[in-house]
């Protein structure tokens, strides 16, 4: 579980965030600043971030307070899982990223898998939909829900990108450093038990 002051600093945040999309009065308003502002603080207390770093993001997320979503693509040849080197941190992860406005969710998984690995695949189930907060990631000031597709290749060969470094498929008793912010160790051995037992149902929470 995540700790409690980033649990709090979200729900701060989403309060302030909500309170300043439909509040009209002025005094309501810079009370919902000042929340704000203090969600800010506790974050910055509990993090190496700075605390105007932290309120400038803030106040970029306006309407209602709803979870970024993650969306990630796992991609099996043979027992071997598809993994992209991240440039950012230097470790690995299953290709994917935030859901695009005017992709569908397996749009994205597809479109993530391509634009990061260069293989061309094409999404057949959704293996598990988490609460970032409850898989052991590191914090993130955005409260998050991840998305994992079982994605089957169709072409294509490793091609790295803007973000990504390298390409390679890998065991399960292979598997290099992760991108803990990205995929955990459970995540991906769970995934090779979707793998392994195609007629599991979807995780979720």
């Amino acid at each position: 579980m995540e700790p409690k002051w980033l649990e709090w600093t979200q729900k701060l945040q989403a309060i302030a965030q909500n309170g300043l999309t439909f509040s009209e009065n002025a005094f309501d308003i810079e009370r919902y600043k000042a929340l704000q502002a203090i969600a800010a603080e506790i974050m910055a207390t509990y993090s190496n971030v700075e605390h105007s770093s932290i309120l400038d993001l803030f106040a970029q997320e306006v309407g209602y307070a709803t979870p970024k979503v993650d969306v990630r693509g796992a991609v099996f040849r043979d027992d071997t899982i598809l993994l992209v080197k991240e440039r950012e941190d230097g470790c690995w992860t299953l290709p994917g990223g935030w859901a695009d406005v005017g992709d569908s969710p397996s749009e994205v998984a597809v479109k993530e898998v391509y634009e990061e690995s260069g293989y061309q695949t094409r999404a057949v189930k959704l293996l598990a939909v988490y609460d970032r907060n409850r898989q052991g990631h590191p914090p993130h000031p955005h409260y998050i829900y991840k998305l994992f597709f079982l994605c089957e290749l169709v072409s294509g060969s490793p091609s790295p990108s803007i973000e990504t470094e390298e390409v390679e498929f890998f065991a399960e008793d292979a598997i290099p450093e992760l991108s803990l912010g990205r995929v955990t160790p459970a995540q991906i051995t769970r995934l090779f038990q979707h793998h392994r037992n195609p007629d599991l149902p979807t995780d979720f929470d």
